[in-house]
């Protein structure tokens, strides 16, 4: 196998930030980073670099990690017919953390901030599940509207930097969501507009008349690091980093062309600009996102560990090619310019990709934030439709029984959702009671109070407990 590292084909020295990015996990330094990594070396946009910056305790940890690398991060492609590494050097400062956020906003002010763009989770813009909305009313959200002029949250953060530009006659900044979520752009606005409505809401009329907020799709799957990714850029002389990321090669981004002042031409290194973002969201969310959800809990309950060996599975693979093909597929709007078949194919093959070593456990994480979002649509869908949609409520069983905290040999499921104390008290409930699980109403909706959907989820669930995983799914493939 070979083993390269490609260094910045640019002089760093020259690059000045025009970007604040909020949130530098490996996502964004997989993606977003790489992108202008690679237009820099195009010798393109110097003045878009990027200080990172964060609002939590794990982000003062990373600006250590990379402020002692002079915020240099190791990006290792894992391809199967080859790795390849590369220093990407598209961050020039790493912003101090602290927790009226202070540094920050004085940063977000500067005139030659044009973008401020985040990374901080599909949990993290505070959207209430049962409603789709943003939350006012969460704690977090209520302590920075009573105190704007010392925000805790990127939120409060950003509209203090947006008052500070107003106030000295800057243009203000574009504010671009990077996550993982449906209309992250719209999301991103509700979530700072509805926050500035708390405290000034004049202010937050100016906000919604004045700052882009962008839509934008993005995928790349990069797994957690870990004593493997330490070791993978151990072998490639670069030992010294405690955070490299890993990731598959794919990668791809679509988003809106709406910028308040400027931005870098992000087309000339493949990103597509866009009005049909929604198009392409729908279809990744739904077909990936939900994909990974599919082949998570089974392989959770069934001891599996790894995402390629979930694949191999092929229990495992004929009950997400069974739910993909009749379930989810042909409730996809179209797409310009795509195959919604090759896409499918596509995912299969990134799914199946050995050499990302992407673990079932990180894709069973956070269900009470994902399945809203990636699975209980397409649950809402089919029944408008007038098809009751056997295999995604399957998922939503076996999700259940995942929670309940127990494996099918035995194994205790350690604790994996922020939510974890109330689910696993709700799935043991459900147990003898299967209504129970969707009667949460944050998470569910309409959709849990179906009776079709109440019939089919307790049918399997019943059957679960009896008979196993295998089992199910193996009756589920055979119809």
């Amino acid at each position: 196998m070979t083993h390269t590292v490609d260094l910045p084909a640019y002089d760093r020295a020259k690059l000045t930030p025009g970007i604040v990015h909020i949130g530098l996990g490996n996502f964004h330094r997989a993606h977003m980073a790489v992108y202008l990594d690679d237009l820099f070396a195009k010798g393109l946009a110097h003045d878009w670099a990027i200080l990172g910056a964060g609002v939590r305790a794990n982000d003062a940890r990373m600006r250590d990690a990379l402020l002692a690398q002079d915020c240099l991060s190791t990006v290792i492609e894992l391809d199967p017919s080859g790795h390849r590494a590369r220093r990407v050097g598209a961050m020039v400062g790493f912003i101090e953390v602290q927790p009226d956020n202070a540094a920050l906003i004085a940063a977000m002010a500067e005139p030659a901030i044009r973008i401020v763009s985040l990374t901080v989770t599909e949990g993290g813009y505070y959207v209430d599940p049962a409603t789709g909305r943003f939350d006012p009313t969460h704690p977090d959200i209520v302590a920075d509207g009573a105190n704007p002029a010392k925000p805790a949250t990127a939120f409060g953060a950003i509209l203090a930097a947006l008052r500070m530009r107003k106030a000295a006659g800057v243009v203000p900044f574009t504010v671009m969501s990077c996550d993982n979520l449906p209309g992250n752009g719209h999301v991103t606005e509700a979530a700072v507009v509805g926050l500035a409505r708390l405290s000034d809401p004049a202010f937050a009329d100016w906000v919604q008349a004045n700052v882009a907020f962008p839509n934008g799709m993005v995928d790349r799957i990069t797994p957690a690091t870990g004593p493997r990714e330490r070791a993978m850029a151990a072998r490639f002389g670069l030992g010294s980093d405690p955070v490299p990321v890993t990731c598959e090669p794919f990668r791809q981004w679509v988003l809106e062309d709406r910028f308040t002042a400027g931005r870098p031409p992000l087309e000339a290194v493949g990103v597509t600009l866009s009005d049909h973002v929604h198009a392409y969201e729908v279809m990744k969310i739904r077909i990936l996102n939900g994909g990974h959800a599919i082949i998570a809990y089974p392989g959770g309950l069934m001891g599996i560990e790894y995402v390629h060996e979930a694949m191999a599975e092929p229990l495992i693979a004929g009950f997400l090619n069974k739910v993909e093909r009749e379930e989810i597929i042909p409730i996809i709007p179209p797409v310009p310019d795509t195959d919604l078949g090759a896409y499918y194919t596509l995912i299969q093959e990134r799914f199946s990709n050995p050499e990302v070593a992407d673990t079932e456990r990180r894709l069973c994480l956070d269900g009470s934030n994902r399945q809203p979002k990636f699975i209980i649509p397409s649950i809402a869908d089919n029944l408008a439709r007038g098809v009751v949609p056997r295999g995604l409520i399957l998922e939503s069983a076996l999700w259940c029984r995942y929670c309940a905290g127990v494996a099918d040999d035995g194994a205790v499921i350690e604790p994996n959702d922020p939510n974890w104390d109330r689910l696993q008290a709700v799935a043991r409930a459900a147990a003898s009671d299967p209504a129970a699980w969707l009667a949460m109403e944050d998470i569910y909706g309409a959709v849990g109070r179906d009776p079709a959907v109440i019939a089919c989820f307790a049918g399997f669930l019943g059957d679960l407990a009896a008979r196993g995983t295998r089992a199910v799914l193996a009756d589920f493939i055979a119809g």
